[in-house]
């Protein structure tokens, strides 16, 4: 397993992370999940990251039982908040109330008493950034939460978070988690750079492109498609992906594996999250850690998914 520093913290993660959407009801069998974890820990994946919304808190209860029995200090656990969790006004967003009450509800679902990181899942244009970053900060300093971070903010928002943290001389974001994949490649333009110059590490997800990528939706498959993967399956997408699908049996390799692979080798990624729904998926999509992409095979990626 490769490990890379998130941003220039000293918290290291593995390439690549599991992500426990798929404990909430719509992906694997919560058995199989079990053994999904089993083989990703055995294969040095430290990084587990969950929310609160993910099945309305289930995923969290599911992944604490799951992590019973493995070392906490091995493993580096992250959740998130922001979405509503039931029709109370206060129960939801960046307040320092919701973020406080959701991280208490987080930690006894995930049976631990801390979070290796704490996310932002969205931006909140009802809360001062000023309350979201002091209340992040206080988390840190009562030891409940080691790291926090943004989850989908832009690069104006994430600079704003560090300029109010910095005033009130309180922990920055040290992560930024936004969706990232061939078809989705806007954060290169501002997220990218400012990331770099802030310190802050990119954790990515979605990218698979929901499986569009790995050859899930292939011609008449393509009805199966849920209606968030949908405009990366049709028209163009849909030409798009076949091309990287005959790239990558040219290449011998996957087409998840030269996803994944062409995801982690921006600099300032430092994993790529998977929602694997088998153990042997996982284990396919670990395969494209062994790979490094030819200038060639990088310049046909290039052609086919050209930047914006």
């Amino acid at each position: 397993m490769e490990y890379r520093r998130v941003g220039r913290s000293g918290l290291k993660v593995s390439a690549l992370s599991l992500s426990g959407w798929v404990t909430s009801g719509g992906g694997a069998h919560r058995d199989e999940f079990g053994r999904i974890l089993s083989v990703a820990l055995e294969r040095g994946v430290n990084l587990v990251d969950l929310a609160d919304i993910y099945g309305g808190g289930a995923a969290e209860q599911a992944m604490g039982r799951l992590l019973r029995g493995y070392p906490r200090r091995q493993l580096v656990l992250s959740s998130k908040c922001y979405w509503p969790m039931s029709e109370g006004v206060n129960d939801r967003g960046l307040s320092r109330k919701h973020i406080m009450e959701s991280v208490e509800g987080s930690l006894r679902r995930l049976q631990t008493d801390y979070l290796d990181l704490y996310v932002c899942q969205h931006y909140d244009d009802d809360c001062p950034t000023e309350e979201t970053a002091r209340a992040m900060d206080d988390l840190v300093r009562q030891g409940k939460v080691l790291y926090w971070g943004t989850s989908a903010w832009s690069a104006g928002q994430v600079r704003e978070a560090h300029r109010a943290a910095a005033h009130y001389r309180a922990h920055g974001p040290t992560v930024e988690m936004p969706l990232y994949n061939l078809h989705e490649r806007a954060i290169e333009a501002e997220l990218m750079p400012t990331a770099a110059e802030l310190g802050v590490g990119l954790i990515v997800w979605g990218a698979l492109a929901g499986g569009a990528l790995t050859g899930k939706y292939a011609g008449e498959r393509r009805a199966g498609a849920s209606r968030w993967v949908e405009p990366w399956v049709e028209g163009v997408a849909e030409e798009k992906n076949a091309q990287l699908l005959a790239l990558a049996a040219d290449a011998g390799m996957a087409p998840s594996q030269l996803a994944l692979a062409w995801a982690l080798r921006a600099p300032t990624v430092a994993s790529v999250l998977m929602g694997v729904t088998s153990a042997e998926q996982l284990l396919e999509n670990l395969g494209a850690l062994e790979l490094r992409l030819s200038d060639e095979v990088l310049s046909r990626l290039e052609a086919i998914f050209q930047a914006p």
